[in-house]
């Protein structure tokens, strides 16, 4: 119990004290999508609750990277690219989208305009939703897959940005070198 109050009071902290995430036409420094059949390798990720395996990942830069997620765990979980300042942004979108109902413990429920009326939709354009080409969610038991070209040497992390998820350790490191 004192576990799960602690998870709340960081996230609900993270919540009151970090800027909103501005929602579509991102742009990334340290790659892009690609498709799957322009990947040079893939790398397996196992998610179970609250924990990815591997925990590190090397990639080198130019690199196209398929990376096939299988979540293990009762809980939905999220794999995302970028770094912590990017994390921590998103983290508030997807405290609204739970805060909202759209986000549950085991997945995503489609949800209509007239759902969300009086909701304060600036964080996240006109309507919820989980689109963005560095992230993927993935429901217990399911599978999934993210490949990315990889555009320069820098430090990233993977995360689960989950409200909770990431601030219990669901992170791992990303290096990109030369």
């Amino acid at each position: 119990m004192f576990f799960r109050r602690s998870v709340l009071l960081a996230a609900c902290v993270l919540a009151l004290s970090s800027p909103v995430w501005a929602a579509s036409g991102h742009t990334y420094d340290f790659g892009q999508p690609a498709t799957a059949d322009k990947a040079s390798r893939s790398v397996e990720v196992v998610m179970s609750d609250i924990a990815f395996s591997p925990k590190a990942i090397e990639i080198k830069a130019g690199e196209t990277v398929r990376f096939v997620l299988v979540n293990k765990g009762q809980l939905l979980h999220e794999f995302n690219l970028g770094d912590a300042a990017m994390h921590a942004r998103h983290q508030q979108e997807m405290l609204q989208m739970q805060q909202s109902g759209m986000l549950t413990p085991t997945g995503m429920k489609n949800m209509d305009h007239s759902a969300m009326a009086g909701m304060d939709h600036g964080a996240m354009g006109h309507g919820m939703k989980h689109d963005d080409p560095n992230s993927v969610l993935v429901e217990p038991g399911k599978n999934a897959e993210l490949t990315w070209t990889f555009s320069k040497a820098t430090q990233l992390e993977f995360a689960c940005n989950i409200p909770g998820h990431y601030q219990a350790g669901m992170v791992g490191k990303l290096t990109v070198s030369q």
